[in-house]
């Protein structure tokens, strides 16, 4: 693709501000013009009212001087005939003789002025012909009892030319000045970007720093845009801490186990006596189930310890179902062990609002841990209950030997196991059943048994309201 092309295809603020404006600057345009016209018609109409009334009236006052005898005096027709102001129509008419010319049979005023009184203006039609009529009553001088009553008319045209002549000299004027201020504002919006330059340098100079960008000279409207940066940049150092923690922990944890099969390896080859290599390989197979696990484990902390779930993620879950199925797939493996492997709890609905992935992880390291350092001939019991507020208790309890009461509050530590242990771990099961619980907002409370062992209750709080249905997974 040509650089030069796709520069001009990436989206501009100013074109796309210009654009905006335009349409409404285009509408108050035409809008403005509409007002400008009628402004301009009404201003000509009262002119040429104006006009027109003058012109009946000093008509109607040469005419009255006049000794007519029920005929217009030749100066009198041509007075009315001769016509300087584009009057298209008149009809003179008198009390006593009555028509005395017309070049058109003009409509009258509902009501004839008095005599003397103002002329009278009215709309009248002709020929279907819109005109404008004055119609003015005076006595005549020349014939006290006689009067005259003289009516003048002109077409429209003259009234909205005029108009347009005035509209087209304002439109330009106007028309010039929004080109003026579009210009003004593409300018301006350049001008003003500017102030994002020290945050573009600033943004520019960093390698691998992910602190907060956000500062004083960041404009009020783009803080926004800098708050949702600085809250990515906060998700990817949470995310690149978690990278660094796993593989430390890695490191940590898988270092005593390669350690030891290396031991084994070259303990088998300098001595390959069958016993001696067979009793290497027992160590070695029991040293990678132990670096296996533990890197389950790990992978596992790792998501646990991931941010919260999104919305998208989350399902009421019912583990009035969901609690028992999980138990039941875990039976087989504690019978191996020699662990009774039990559950209680009811058939009421007890919903939760989380992930059955995340659930059924915590469920797996209660149990795991449960059986592990119970022991053979031990009893594990899941517990499920309804609580007061709505949500939902999950106890897994023993009769193992248990932890010495002070050790309690450290059990979600990451890699500890209590003194006196006989069985390997990680001491990662406990820290991810902590970290998953948290994502769920759910509490875990670590107790001794009622006679002895261990008892690690979590208490899911009751799903809150959405605003909205969301999916119900077994």
């Amino acid at each position: 693709m040509n650089p030069p092309r796709a520069h001009s295809l990436r989206p501009s603020l100013r074109r796309r501000l210009l654009l905006v404006l335009l349409i409404p600057v285009s509408v108050l345009l035409l809008l403005d013009a509409l007002l400008t016209y009628g402004v301009a018609l009404t201003y000509a109409n009262r002119v040429h009212d104006r006009d027109l009334s003058d012109d009946a009236l000093t008509l109607a006052t040469m005419l009255g001087n006049d000794q007519l005898d029920g005929e217009l005096t030749p100066q009198a027709r041509f007075l009315l005939e001769y016509d300087p102001d584009g009057h298209s129509y008149f009809t003179v008419s008198s009390t006593r003789h009555g028509l005395l010319t017309s070049n058109g049979q003009l409509p009258q005023p509902a009501q004839v002025p008095a005599i003397g009184a103002r002329p009278v203006l009215y709309d009248a039609q002709l020929a279907k012909r819109a005109l404008r009529a004055a119609t003015v009553h005076i006595a005549m001088r020349s014939d006290p009892g006689d009067s005259l009553v003289v009516t003048v008319a002109e077409t429209l045209h003259d009234r909205h030319r005029q108009a347009r002549e005035i509209l087209l000299l304002a439109s330009v004027t106007q028309t010039l000045l929004i080109i003026g201020v579009l210009s003004l504002v593409w300018f301006g919006v350049g001008r003003g970007l500017r102030v994002l330059d020290p945050l573009t340098a600033r943004l520019a100079a960093r390698t691998d720093e992910l602190t907060p960008i956000d500062g004083p000279d960041v404009p009020l409207e783009i803080r926004p845009l800098t708050h949702t940066i600085d809250a990515l940049f906060g998700r990817l150092r949470s995310m690149l801490a978690l990278h660094d923690r796993f593989i430390a922990d890695a490191a940590h944890q898988l270092r005593t186990p390669l350690t030891g099969l290396s031991l084994h390896v070259e303990h088998a080859m300098a001595d390959p006596r069958p016993e001696t290599v067979a009793d290497a390989l027992v160590h070695i197979r029991r040293l990678t189930q132990r670096a296996a696990r533990t890197s389950t484990q790990l992978l596992a902390l790792t998501r646990a310890q991931a941010p919260s779930l999104d919305a998208g993620e989350r399902r009421l879950l019912d583990l009035s179902r969901f609690i028992p199925e999980a138990v039941a797939e875990r039976v087989h493996e504690a019978i191996r062990a020699g662990v009774d492997l039990g559950y209680e709890g009811t058939e009421r609905a007890l919903p939760v609002l989380g992930d059955a992935a995340s659930v059924q992880d915590l469920l797996d390291n209660l149990i795991d841990n449960a059986v592990r350092y119970a022991g053979r001939g031990s009893t594990v019991t899941v517990r499920l209950q309804a609580r007061v507020d709505g949500g939902a208790s999950l106890g897994v309890e023993d009769n193992g030997p248990g932890v010495p009461p002070e050790l309690l509050p450290r059990l979600s530590e990451r890699f500890f196991r209590a003194a006196g242990s006989n069985e390997e771990g990680s001491g990662l099961g406990l820290a991810i059943v902590q970290r998953i619980a948290e994502r769920h907002h759910a509490e875990v409370i670590y107790r001794l048994g009622e006679v002895r062992g261990l008892c690690v209750e979590v208490r899911f709080p009751a799903p809150s309201s959405t605003g909205r249905p969301l999916p119900v997974s077994g």
